[in-house]
C-alpha cells in the first residue's frame, strides 16, 4: 500500500492513475470536502483529514503502508508567510512523524527546484547548488526538505524530488496560465525580450520520477526532475505554433512589470485577493533557470518528455475540457 498526500491536486491527477495502472494499491489522505471521485473510480482507498498538520490523522492514514509519497503543499506566488510555513513545514513534519512511527520503507518528498531561490550567474542548477530562497514559498519548502533529510538520519529512508515548473493536464496556475492560457486568450506579452530561461516539467514526468524513485531512489538523496530548460521565446514559439496563433509578443520593460507587480501586491493587502502579477513571481520570471537532471537520468532512469510533445498534450487537454477554443491545433 502507498499513501499519497496532495492526491487531489495537479500532480495527483496525473500520479494516481499511473500508480494504479502499474498495480500499486493506493490510499490517499484528502480533505472531506475535496473531490476525490476520480480516485475512487480507479479503486483508490481514501483517508480523511481537515488539516495536514494533524498528526493523529496522519498516523491513522500511514498504518499498513509500505511507502509514503508526500506531495501535499501550499504553492502560490502570494499569501501570508505563516500559512506557507504551517502547511509546507508543519504538514511535512506531521507526516514524517507518522511514517517514522510506522517504519515506512521509503518516504518520497515532493519539493521543488525553486528552493534554489537566487540562481547562479554561471553553470547549471544541480542538486549541490547552494540554496538562497527569496520568498516565503521557497523558504518553507527548503525548511521542509531539511527536515526530511534529518529524519533520514533518524532511520527513516527518505528521498527528495525537486521538480521544475509544472505544466500539463489538470493545471490552471503558474506556468500553464502564463504560457498557455494567457497567450491563447489574447494576452501576448513578454519581458526582457523573452531571453530569460524557464524550467518546465511535464507533470506526467514528475509522476514518472516518483515511480522510478520508489524503486531506484537512494535514501538520503535529492534528485532534480525537470524537462529541458528553454527561453521564454522558445516556449512561446512552440505553444504558438501548436495552437495556430502568431508568435508575436509585445515586449514590456522589466521596470514596468515590477512596478505593476509591487502596486498590485500592495493593493492585495486591502482586497485580500491574489494580484494578477504578484511580486513574488519575479524570481521565477526574471532569472535564468539552467537545470541539470543528469543525476536523475543516471540513477533513476528518468527520461523527460520533449516540451513540444508535452505542450501538445496540454493543449489537447485544454481543448477537451472546453477551457480554450483552439482554431487550429497540430
Amino acid at each position: 500500500m502507498i499513501l499519497i498526500t496532495g492526491a487531489t491536486g495537479f500532480l495527483g491527477h496525473n500520479l494516481v492513475p499511473q500508480l494504479i495502472n502499474a498495480g500499486h494499491k493506493v490510499r490517499a489522505l484528502v480533505r472531506p470536502t475535496s473531490d476525490a471521485s476520480f480516485m475512487q473510480a480507479l479503486g483508490a482507498e481514501l483517508a480523511f483529514t481537515d488539516d495536514i498538520t494533524d498528526g493523529y490523522a496522519a498516523l491513522q492514514a500511514v498504518q499498513g503502508c509500505r511507502y509514503v509519497i508526500h506531495a501535499a503543499g501550499l504553492f502560490r506566488f502570494w499569501g501570508d508567510a505563516h500559512l506557507f510555513w504551517q502547511t509546507n513545514v508543519g504538514g511535512t513534519t506531521a507526516v514524517l512523524n507518522a511514517a517514522l512511527a510506522e517504519n515506512v520503507e521509503k518516504f518520497i518528498y515532493i519539493s521543488t527546484i525553486a528552493v534554489v531561490g537566487r540562481t547562479p550567474s554561471q553553470g547549471r542548477i544541480d542538486e549541490k547548488t547552494i540554496c538562497r530562497p527569496q520568498e516565503p514559498y521557497q523558504l518553507s519548502k527548503l525548511e521542509a526538505e531539511t527536515r526530511v533529510l534529518a529524519y533520514h538520519q533518524e532511520g527513516l529512508p527518505t528521498v527528495v524530488l525537486r521538480p521544475g515548473a509544472f505544466y500539463g493536464p489538470w493545471g490552471r496556475y503558474a506556468f500553464n496560465r502564463l504560457f498557455f492560457e494567457e497567450p491563447l486568450k489574447g494576452v501576448r506579452i513578454k519581458v526582457d525580450n523573452g531571453r530569460n530561461i524557464t524550467f518546465p516539467v511535464f507533470v506526467p514526468d514528475v509522476a514518472q520520477g516518483i515511480m522510478l524513485a520508489l524503486k531506484n531512489g537512494r535514501p538520503g538523496e535529492i534528485y532534480n526532475i525537470c524537462g529541458k530548460s528553454l527561453t521564454h521565446n522558445e516556449t512561446n514559439a512552440i505553444v504558438s505554433d501548436l495552437a495556430g496563433i502568431n508568435r508575436w509578443r509585445i515586449n514590456v520593460p522589466t521596470w514596468v512589470v515590477l512596478a505593476l507587480a509591487r502596486n498590485w501586491t500592495r493593493l492585495s493587502q486591502v482586497t485580500r485577493r491574489e494580484p494578477f502579477y504578484p511580486i513574488n513571481m519575479a524570481p521565477y520570471v526574471f532569472q535564468n533557470w539552467h537545470v541539470c537532471t543528469k543525476k536523475a537520468e543516471e540513477e533513476l532512469g528518468f527520461v523527460p518528455t520533449p516540451f513540444i510533445e508535452g505542450a501538445r498534450q496540454t493543449l489537447r487537454w485544454y481543448k477537451e475540457q472546453g477551457i480554450l477554443k483552439l482554431r487550429r491545433f497540430k
